[in-house]
C-alpha cells in the first residue's frame, strides 16, 4: 500500500487552495492502493480540508509565517519528514519542490512566470522579480519531477516550449472539477428593451483585480454601452493587486463620475460566489494570462452568456460556440463584443447552453480519479529513482 506526503506550504488562498480542498474531498485513493495521504501545511490551509479515514493533516508553525520560513521549512525540513513518515512519493501541487526526496509529481499551476508579455506589465518591481525566481524555481522543479501535472493543452505547450528539456517527461493534463453549487441552467433570456435604468442589464467580472486582468479596459467598454443609450451595470468582484487596483479606481472616476453604473465591491467570500453569479445576466472575462481559468468554468456552469478574451486556454475551455471572443487589450472590441450579446438574446441562450453543456464535463471526481491514479503510478515506479542526477539551476 502507498502512502503520499503532500507538501501544501505554498498554497495560501485562491485557487491552489480550492484545488486541493476539493481534490481531497471527491478522492477514493484506496481504488489505487493508497492507504494515507499526509498534508503539511500552514493553520488556513489545513482548516479548509474535511476529514477523511486515510487523510492526516500535520500543523507546521513555519508555514503560518512569511516566504522565507516556508522556503526554509519546504529546503531544509521537508525532506527528512517524509523519510520518516515512511512515504513513497511526493506531491507538491504548489510547483515548487524537488531538494531531495524522490519519486515526485508536481503541477503546473502559473503561466505569468513562463510568459514573458505579462510578466513585463509589472515593470520593474518586486512582482517582476517574484516571477523570475518563480520561472526559476519551478523550471528546475519541473526538470527534476517524476511527472508532472498540466491543467490544460495550453499550459502545457506553453511551459515545454519554454522548458525544452521536459519534453517526453512523464506528464498529463488533468483539468480541475466544478463545485455542483455553480450549476444552474441557462434561464430564458430577454431583449434588451425589457431592462430600463431601475433594472438595468447587469454584467459581472469576478478576478483578481491585476495587470493582466485588464478591468480598466472593460471599465470602458462599458462606459461606451452607456453612452449608446444602452441600460447596462458592470459588477466587479475580487481582491486586488495594489497597483491594479489604482488603475481601476482611476478608470472608475473617469469613466463613471456619478458612481451610477461600474461598482467595484471588493473580495466575495467563496461560498457566496453562486448567488454573485446567478444574479448576473452576461459574465465578461477579460484576461491575458491564465493557466486553467476556474473563474471562467464557474461563470459558464452558471448559466450565464459569455464575452470572453480570445488569449491563453481560454478558448480551449469555452469551446467556439460558448461565447464569442475579444481582444482584451482594446475597449472599442469589448464594447463590440458585449453590444453583439446584448443586442441578440438568441445568441446569448445559444452561447449559455453551448458553456452550460461544456462545464458539466468537469468535475473534481474525475480530476481526483485521475490525479490519484497518476500519483501512484509514479510510486509504484519507485525503485527506479534516486537522488542522484537531480538537476539543479
Amino acid at each position: 500500500m502507498i502512502k503520499i506526503g503532500l507538501d501544501a506550504s505554498n498554497l495560501r488562498a485562491g485557487g491552489g487552495v480550492t484545488h486541493l480542498a476539493e481534490l481531497l474531498r471527491a478522492a477514493n485513493p484506496q481504488t489505487y492502493g493508497v492507504k494515507q495521504v499526509i498534508v503539511w501545511g500552514g493553520t488556513a490551509i489545513l482548516g479548509r480540508l474535511e476529514e477523511r479515514p486515510w487523510l492526516r493533516k500535520i500543523h507546521e508553525p513555519l508555514l503560518d509565517q512569511s516566504l522565507p520560513y516556508r522556503l526554509y521549512w519546504q529546503r531544509f525540513v521537508l525532506d527528512r519528514t517524509l523519510r520518516r513518515e515512511g512515504c513513497d512519493v511526493l506531491f507538491a501541487p504548489g510547483g515548487s519542490a524537488g531538494y531531495g526526496f524522490r519519486p515526485y509529481v508536481t503541477m503546473s499551476r502559473n503561466m505569468l512566470p513562463f510568459e514573458r508579455r505579462e510578466r513585463a506589465r509589472y515593470g520593474k518591481s518586486w512582482m517582476f522579480l517574484k516571477m523570475i525566481l518563480l520561472q526559476q524555481s519551478q523550471t528546475r522543479t519541473f526538470l527534476n519531477a517524476d511527472g508532472i501535472i498540466f491543467l490544460t493543452q495550453y499550459a502545457r505547450d506553453v511551459v515545454m516550449q519554454e522548458v525544452k528539456h521536459i519534453q517526453g517527461k512523464n506528464n498529463v493534463i488533468i483539468p480541475h472539477g466544478i463545485d455542483k453549487r455553480f450549476l444552474l441552467p441557462p434561464r430564458v433570456q430577454k431583449g434588451i428593451s425589457s431592462y430600463s435604468v431601475r433594472q438595468p442589464f447587469r454584467i459581472l467580472y469576478v478576478s483578481i483585480v491585476d495587470m493582466y486582468k485588464h478591468q480598466w479596459h472593460v471599465a470602458e467598454a462599458v462606459a461606451r454601452l452607456r453612452q449608446s443609450g444602452l441600460n447596462v451595470t458592470l459588477k466587479l468582484a475580487g481582491t486586488a493587486y495594489p497597483p491594479a487596483l489604482k488603475r481601476l479606481h482611476k478608470a472608475i472616476a473617469h469613466y463613471d463620475r456619478q458612481d451610477e453604473f461600474i461598482h467595484y465591491v471588493g473580495a466575495v467570500d467563496y461560498k457566496s460566489l453562486p448567488e454573485v453569479y446567478h444574479n448576473a445576466d452576461l459574465f465578461i472575462f477579460a484576461s491575458s494570462c491564465e493557466n486553467m481559468p476556474n473563474i471562467l468554468l464557474e461563470a459558464m456552469a452558471s448559466g450565464l452568456p459569455i464575452a470572453c478574451s480570445s488569449r491563453g486556454p481560454m478558448p480551449e475551455i469555452l469551446g467556439t460556440a460558448g461565447g464569442k471572443y475579444f481582444d482584451p487589450e482594446k475597449p472599442e472590441e469589448i464594447a463590440e463584443i458585449l453590444k453583439k450579446l446584448i443586442d441578440d438574446k438568441v445568441l446569448r441562450e445559444r452561447c449559455a447552453w453551448s458553456a452550460y453543456t461544456e462545464a458539466k464535463g468537469y468535475s473534481w471526481e474525475k480530476c481526483a480519479q485521475g490525479t490519484f491514479a497518476f500519483i501512484a503510478n509514479a510510486a509504484k515506479e519507485k525503485d527506479k529513482f534516486d537522488t542522484r542526477g537531480i538537476v539543479h539551476v
